[in-house]
């Protein structure tokens, strides 16, 4: 009679997280198998686990083994953005290329109050009846330009040129704009997430950490089998979240410091991109930290530091951990990659690029005032002057509100400055995938002269990525 082996590869149900996170920390700390240790679950406080081994003890690994499916709904992009803002994430927003924003209204920041927030909302308004009409005005010019292919089917031909459409009018979408995201996290990252958002400047976004350790702490919201009974899906974690408050000081105490003592901007001339190869590990890092509470170019932050004696560079870092406690990391800035891309990009293709997780990413403070992309289909299609007063005007408005609240009425066509520093495998990926042309114009220009940039730096690396320029383009294709 032949032997039956035991099944080496078992699936399990879903569960709630934190019983999931339980029942696997259990299984790799005893010798039961993992129909054991779930029955041992279903009879024991996973709360109590927690408590002791991962809020007490420390023991963070034990997080990542319960994952949280989360959506944000009516949220601005300002707050899209930030909740993104994890390494260790999975999710997906709303597509400003594909989705029509035109009747979607805005968010009014809770920070503007009575004439400011009045005259916010004008502007926003304004903003997007130019979207939906330049929107209308580049699809008719592209439908003269592009005629449909007999092998392209109506249908599809429609969608593809309302998507070019699009793909140009998003410039005049702004940071206030609602949007949708659907996550899917670890409790670990969970966690991180809610007390970075706990820390932020926006009040949105203090407002909706609070929120998620409020909806952790109860029953789903949404199912797909409404008679299953459901249990809430991580409330230890709601009941120990806290504000990240070593992140607030420490920009804090950089931004401070940077006002103090940093000499007057050496006036370089701003390149779309720059590459540069950090050799010096300590000045690398202290320029990082300085970046985000900067509008200095990378490379000066870095020759500055490269510049300055060892004690100078400790006073830095000293002040970036000075309110660290046991429980925090190290900032993100501490950690690094082989190449520092130093981008002025317009928001629009920032929000794409965000994306890529196998890089760190640091972004300046949103302002507006390095100015505005304008798409040359734009120009092409004789809408220039229309175009580019909306910019200039919502701009102008911007610089009268306060800040952070003004940040809601930035446009997607605004420049800012973002520093992405990855290995070789990551700028290959990015200037390979984002310079093909099913790609939007504004990140295509990105990756093309991140190619460009390797090539003068790593020829012999530079000539392995295969990036397409941005004057091959095929409009019909998505």
């Amino acid at each position: 009679m032949r032997e039956l082996q035991p099944r080496r590869v078992l699936t399990v149900a879903p569960m709630p997280p934190e019983k999931c996170a339980y029942a696997l920390a259990r299984y790799s700390r005893s010798p039961d198998s993992i129909r054991q240790s779930l029955e041992w679950v279903r009879t024991h406080d996973s709360q109590k686990f927690l408590e002791h081994f991962y809020f007490q003890y420390g023991h963070a690994s034990i997080a990542d083994l319960g994952h949280v499916v989360l959506c944000f709904e009516g949220i601005s992009e300002i707050a899209a953005t930030e909740i993104e803002d994890e390494p260790l994430w999975d999710g997906q927003a709303k597509s400003s290329r594909y989705q029509d924003f035109s009747t979607a209204g805005f968010i009014t920041p809770k920070e503007l109050e009575d004439a400011d927030a009045a005259v916010y909302r004008t502007a926003a308004e304004t903003l997007l009846g130019a979207y939906s009409r330049i929107h209308a005005a580049v699809r008719d010019y592209l439908a003269g330009q592009l005629p449909r292919p007999e092998s392209m089917k109506p249908d599809a031909y429609e969608r593809n040129i309302a998507a070019r459409a699009f793909d140009v009018a998003r410039h005049l979408l702004f940071l206030g704009v609602p949007t949708n995201v659907g996550q899917v996290t670890s409790i670990r990252t969970l966690e991180k997430q809610i007390r970075r958002l706990g820390a932020s400047e926006y009040e949105e976004l203090r407002s909706l950490a609070a929120e998620i350790a409020e909806s952790c702490a109860s029953v789903p919201a949404c199912a797909l089998d409404d008679a299953v009974v459901h249990e809430p899906v991580a409330p230890t974690l709601a009941r120990f979240v806290d504000a990240d408050s070593y992140l607030a000081q420490s920009r804090a105490d950089l931004k401070l410091w940077v006002d103090q003592n940093l000499p007057p901007a050496a006036g370089l001339k701003p390149e779309p991109v720059d590459l540069l190869k950090p050799a010096d590990t300590s000045a690398d890092i202290v320029a990082t930290l300085l970046y985000p509470v900067t509008d200095r170019p990378f490379r000066e932050l870095y020759e500055l530091s490269c510049s300055w004696s060892a004690e100078r560079r400790r006073e830095v870092i000293d002040l970036a951990v000075r309110s660290r406690t046991r429980r925090d990391e190290l900032l993100r800035e501490f950690q690094g990659g082989l190449y520092a891309f130093d981008i002025i990009m317009d928001i629009g293709a920032y929000r794409d690029l965000h994306r890529h997780r196998r890089c760190h990413q640091y972004r300046q403070a949103y302002s507006g005032n390095l100015g505005f992309e304008t798409p040359k289909t734009i120009v092409d299609a004789g809408l220039r002057e229309t175009y580019e007063e909306a910019l200039r005007k919502a701009l102008e408005i911007r610089r009268s509100l306060p800040q952070p609240g003004s940040h809601y009425l930035i446009p997607f066509g605004a420049c800012s400055r973002f520093l992405f520093k990855m290995d070789f495998a990551e700028a290959e990926y990015i200037s390979r995938l984002r310079s093909g042309v099913k790609g939007h114009f504004s990140y295509r220009e990105v990756a093309w002269r991140m190619k460009q940039k390797m090539d003068e730096l790593e020829p012999e690396l530079g000539r392995l990525i295969n990036a397409t320029p941005p004057w091959v383009e095929d409009p019909l294709k998505r």
